[in-house]
């Protein structure tokens, strides 16, 4: 280690030392609570995103005691403005007096389960009012629901493989728990370097561009399992493309006479940057022409970047698509919901009585004890009241404000000569990584500073969702927080110029 490197790394450790003695003081019944319970509870978010030894005395969550608006408090007695929102749950920001009135009015009624809910009904037809889907059913989780809409393209195609695209989340159960093989990334990082110094101006970069484009040609989708646990054979029945890249749909119809389903995040929630209109009309196209499913999983989108979620957005229908988050007002609740032709595979299709009709298509299993929970329908009709009450208005405003904190961040940067640059898509925001050059220890305790500033985020996002909660006051302290967090990581040794 030369002395120049050596004095960088002193550097690092003071800084460290000390952040982590006033973040620890700060928030200490967080941490105690922690450590009290760590021996009983299996938590993963008790050691953040990106677990290292020298910031092992920041791993845990700050633990919430109360929230309302676009603010939490902590057990500490610490006041943040939120920025993770639930995960992007609280589009009107947290306890909103028209979810509260609907929890309580439903709780009068009881909380009647396994037997039809008067309100299922009228939920779905207000999604399909706002999404222009056909027909609609409920479950709890995320998970759940793209995993029933893989299992209806699988139904209705009588073929097994799905493709989904690298980057992408689509919960956790095994099928989709895959990743492209170290080959890719490889090739990927490659190409992000050559194209960084090609648009430089860079003479190797120029030269090498030849390479970059035969590297972005050849993939391989092949998919193996993103985590231990997971069997080499759920990843047999997926192909992993490059969401953006041409060359997927070459795959794709090389694939035809396999593929079920195409499953896509319309912006990835790990890569928002990314926003290929061109590449998803191109996709529904060929999807179509080949009869293959187009599943669009909107569970970040939906109901945030406009009403109709992404589909409306980019004006690509999908055949099936699947909600949670913002529909549940706050509560657990998701939606599979899609073209009558798919959704027909839940109970067989239409038949009515009094006559001689009866179901006609074959059904698929689905179940689940908690699905359509009275709590959560009433949650969700009060929301999606809301949300057709409000119209395009509601969203429009909210997107408009998240670019102008956007751009704000992007002129502070580039005026204080940072490699970062943020993205939005509609109101969600956050650092794009491709167009960034921000090391890993430093986006890890990015989050950490932010939260010592009253921002809070989960430990190792570079993100975070605006409501409509959040006032002017607090996007500018959101704004600031940002920047000056940045500087201090810069100060600090952690990020150069």
């Amino acid at each position: 280690m030369t002395a120049i490197q050596k004095e960088a790394k002193n550097l690092q450790q003071e800084y460290l030392q000390t952040f982590i003695q006033r973040y620890t003081q700060r928030t200490q019944t967080s941490k105690n609570l922690a450590q009290q319970y760590r021996p009983v509870l299996a938590d993963k978010t008790s050691i953040g995103f990106n677990f290292s030894p020298e910031i092992k005395e920041l791993c845990y969550p700050i633990a919430v005691e109360r929230s309302h608006g676009s603010r939490l408090w902590d057990i500490d007695g610490n006041e943040y403005i939120d920025i993770l929102m639930g995960l992007g749950i609280n589009l009107c920001g947290h306890n909103p007096l028209f979810v509260q009135t609907a929890i309580a009015e439903q709780l009068q009624r009881g909380m009647h389960i396994g037997v039809q809910n008067t309100l299922a009904g009228e939920v779905a037809q207000l999604i399909s009012d706002l999404t222009g889907m056909e027909r609609v059913t409920f479950s709890n989780t995320g998970t759940e629901a793209v995993m029933t809409a893989v299992r209806i393209a699988r139904a209705a195609t009588k073929r097994q493989k799905i493709a989904i695209f690298t980057n992408s989340y689509h919960g956790h159960f095994d099928a989709v728990l895959v990743r492209a093989t170290r080959t890719e990334y490889v090739k990927k990082g490659i190409r992000r370097v050559i194209a960084h110094k090609a648009e430089s101006g860079s003479f190797f970069g120029k030269l090498a561009q030849p390479i970059e484009a035969n590297l972005a040609a050849n993939l391989n989708p092949k998919a193996v399992p993103a985590a231990i646990g997971i069997p080499a054979s759920a990843a047999y029945d997926v192909l992993i493309l490059e969401y953006g890249n041409e060359r997927s749909l070459d795959i794709i119809r090389k694939h035809r006479h396999e593929l079920a389903a195409v499953l896509v995040e319309p912006v990835q929630s790990r890569h928002p940057e990314l926003q290929p209109h061109e590449f998803l009309h191109q996709l529904r196209q060929i999807t179509q022409q080949l009869g293959i499913v187009l599943i669009f999983d909107e569970m970040v989108t939906g109901f945030r970047i406009h009403p109709g979620g992404a589909q409306a957005w980019f004006g690509v229908q999908a055949d099936i698509a699947t909600y949670s988050k913002i529909v549940g007002g706050g509560l657990p609740l998701a939606v599979i919901a899609g073209k009558t032709s798919y959704m027909d595979y839940i109970d067989g299709g239409q038949w009515r009585f009094g006559d001689d009709s009866s179901p006609q298509i074959p059904t698929t299993f689905f179940a689940g004890t908690f699905c359509k929970h009275p709590l959560a329908l009433a949650a969700a009709r009060a929301t999606l009241q809301h949300l057709k009450t409000q119209g395009i208005p509601l969203h429009e405003q909210l997107n408009q404000r998240t670019s102008k904190l956007v751009s704000d961040l992007n002129t502070e940067m580039k005026n204080e000569g940072i490699v970062i640059k943020f993205t939005s898509f509609g109101s969600f925001f956050a650092i794009a990584a491709s167009q960034s050059a921000i090391p890993p220890t430093a986006m890890n305790l990015l989050s950490y500073h932010l939260l010592a500033k009253g921002i809070h985020l989960r430990q190792g996002d570079k993100g975070g969702f605006l409501s409509t909660a959040h006032t002017d006051t607090d996007i500018n302290a959101i704004k600031q927080a940002w920047i000056e967090s940045i500087q201090e990581l810069k100060t600090g040794g952690f990020m150069t110029d």
